[in-house]
């Protein structure tokens, strides 16, 4: 259903699933989409309708005044991240924005640290009793058990970039010097699932579980949509535990003895929503509602279960690079 007032919203990170899906929703709803990325090669730009923008990369200091000149110049209503790299900046942009009259909804900063960082994630799910996996620093591998299977990861990446599986702590020891900012955690067996979710303001949350079936590269290739009670309980436990608000999604496993373990806590849409939306959920629409501080319908969140989604890699455009029409967003001295 279209939205009857349709607002300009910035998307950020349109060089990866999240953002582009989140566009096309946007414009799917009748609303009107600024779509930003680092590079001027992204996929987002080349979807039909969007106004492309090519952005300073969130760690250029030149990334806070290209943003707010950009949202002033095309009167940008609201702007949601679609990858985790914009969200510290956003933050301390927050105020600045807002006063502009730009919406963003996010929660706190310990909140959104506390989901990016995951030594701090394992701390906060560890202290609220969340079934976690074991999580160790580079200088404590002599406290992993042996014959423990091991993922060496950063401790701020995303997307799955720079993971990697091992069986040998002497593997491991090697990888932490390789990959920057490294922790270790111990590898989980069994079923993956995502929970797409939705926190309103008055902290009441709606969670829809599909399992990813086959994951490729960390994207997820077949998924279909679930129930289990227990998954959904320790779902809301977790995003309790992280003070979620706003869009954000819960991964985990459900081990062969039916154990539910938490991986992870993404402050954005996951790249797989798609089939939120298509088993009955309305995620994007209630959280443009709450972005906007309208009430969230939980009752337009439930689904269908037994709903599957098949994904592939599908080429958006070719063309001649020097035939190139994107604007850079304005870069003026930082605010």
């Amino acid at each position: 259903m279209r939205d009857q007032n349709p607002r300009r919203i910035l998307v950020t990170g349109v060089g990866a699933n999240p953002g582009i899906g989140l566009a096309r929703s946007f414009l799917k709803l009748g609303h009107r989409v600024v779509a930003v990325d680092a590079n001027p090669l992204a996929p987002g730009f080349f979807l039909d309708e969007v106004c492309p923008y090519v952005i300073p990369r969130a760690t250029d200091p030149a990334y806070p005044a290209a943003l707010t000149e950009l949202c002033r110049a095309l009167a940008v209503d609201a702007i949601v991240a679609g990858i985790e790299n914009d969200l510290p900046p956003l933050l301390d942009l927050q105020p600045r924005l807002e006063a502009e009259g730009v919406r963003l909804w996010l929660p706190d900063a310990k909140s959104v640290h506390d989901c990016i960082d995951k030594a701090r994630f394992h701390h906060v799910l560890t202290e609220h009793g969340i079934p976690t996996p074991r999580t160790w620093e580079p200088e404590d591998l002599d406290l992993v058990p042996t014959g423990v299977e091991l993922v060496v990861k950063p401790r701020g990446g995303h997307g799955a970039q720079g993971v990697h599986m091992v069986t040998s702590l002497r593997h491991a020891r090697v990888l932490c010097e390789l990959v920057p900012g490294a922790i270790v955690q111990e590898r989980i067996h069994g079923t993956e699932f995502t929970a797409d979710c939705l926190m309103d303001r008055e902290g009441k949350a709606s969670a829809i579980l599909r399992k990813r079936d086959l994951v490729k590269a960390g994207c997820v290739a077949v998924s279909s949509t679930f129930e289990d009670q227990a998954v959904h309980d320790l779902v809301l436990d977790t995003l309790r535990a992280v003070r979620a608000r706003g869009l954000c999604c819960v991964q985990g496993f459900i081990t062969d003895d039916d154990r539910v373990t938490i991986t992870e806590v993404n402050v954005r849409i996951a790249g797989g929503y798609a089939l939120t939306v298509a088993a009955g959920a309305d995620l994007v629409g209630q959280m443009v509602n709450g972005l906007f501080g309208l009430p969230v319908d939980h009752d337009q969140l439930t689904y269908r279960t037994g709903v599957f989604l098949t994904n592939y890699l599908e080429t958006l455009h070719v063309g001649d690079i020097s035939e190139l029409d994107i604007a850079a967003a304005p870069r003026g001295a930082v605010v």
